[in-house]
């Protein structure tokens, strides 16, 4: 009798442990299940000359989903660790540039704290991690200094190299996150054509910036050095001779490289920027502490049926002569 007692006994608290057990899943569960509704929508708030605008409170903040005004249940405005991607163009067409775009890269790393972490990709014909994401500055720079157009070999999957970077080196990583995109703007054998991927870019709260390297205008001619005799002569070669039709078209390529780029920088609240414009070590820190204190809002959407819908978002700001930027939607799937 006192066995089989104690064979009870053992039997119910074993059970109660199962139980105890599938109870605390199903509460991790169901807390995963909260967490991963939650709509995070970084907000970057300036005044009318760019400057950020500190010190607001959750109660300055309205957002919107599609015209219908959502409660926030979240709100961060401290300062957070930044996580960075900064993607350098290594294709056949930035030749000309590169080495300003590996300066460029340079200069925004030495932006970054020891709290800060950040990788370096290059993308040409396809995309390669040069370095993971890191705090070490010496690899980042070593990374940045390897930077190298491949030869004979074609191709710009820039379009890619930003989705993978999104989808896999940022996936599962919240906070402050960016990428800081160093390019000419032209995309030549990309698997993700350009609606698709500002599409996906909608379910992501990864701020885009790009920098547009423009490239594509006739090479300068370098002299030709000849050793003859006690004097050395110099010829200069003589200058191509203009093609109107090849220069509509180059130009016609820079600005749609533009227009993508911009879009692509709009479409996540980020910015555009010109390497044309100069001074971009200033252009670098405004971008730096725009995402280390830049507001953090959330909000839980309404229930809703299955598929997958497309929303818009609007934030909007009680304090006057301020210019705010967010993403303007996401989109949610359900079953």
């Amino acid at each position: 009798m006192k066995k089989l007692a104690l064979l009870c006994l053992g039997f119910l608290a074993m059970s109660v442990a199962l139980l105890s057990s599938f109870s605390v899943r199903a509460q991790e569960t169901e807390t995963i299940k909260v967490d991963t509704r939650l709509v995070s929508v970084p907000v970057i708030v300036s005044d009318r000359n760019g400057r950020y605008v500190p010190n607001l409170t959750a109660a300055d903040f309205t957002i919107l989903q599609d015209g219908k005004e959502q409660d926030i249940e979240f709100f961060a405005a401290v300062e957070e660790p930044l996580t960075i991607a900064l993607l350098i163009d290594t294709s056949q067409s930035t030749r000309p540039v590169l080495g300003d775009i590996k300066d460029s890269a340079k200069s925004f790393i030495k932006l970054l704290t020891p709290k800060d972490r950040a990788m370096v990709v290059t993308f040409d014909y396809a995309t390669h991690i040069l370095s993971g994401l890191t705090s070490d500055q010496k690899q980042l720079e070593r990374a940045i200094k390897d930077a190298e157009i491949p030869d004979r070999m074609f191709g710009t999957t820039m379009r890619d190299a930003v989705y993978q970077t999104v989808a896999d080196s940022f996936r599962g990583i919240t906070g402050r996150k960016a990428i800081i995109l160093l390019t000419d703007g032209k995309d030549a054998g990309s698997r993700m054509n350009a609606t698709n991927l500002l599409y996906r870019l909608e379910e992501s709260d990864t701020l885009i910036y790009t920098v547009m390297f423009k490239t594509g205008d006739t090479p300068r001619q370098a002299p030709m050095i000849f050793g003859r005799g006690r004097r050395d002569s110099i010829l200069f070669p003589p200058m191509p001779r203009r093609d109107p039709r090849r220069e509509a078209r180059v130009e016609r390529n820079n600005e749609m490289a533009e227009e993508f780029l911009q879009e692509l920088s709009d479409t996540t609240a980020g910015r555009f920027y010109s390497s044309k414009d100069g001074k971009l070590k200033k252009t670098f820190a405004t971008i730096v502490e725009e995402l280390r204190f830049q507001y953090r809002l959330g909000f839980y959407p309404p229930e809703e049926t299955a598929g997958t819908i497309s929303h818009t978002l609007k934030v909007k700001v009680s304090k006057p002569d301020t210019v705010v930027r967010s993403r303007s939607g996401y989109r949610t799937t359900t079953k």
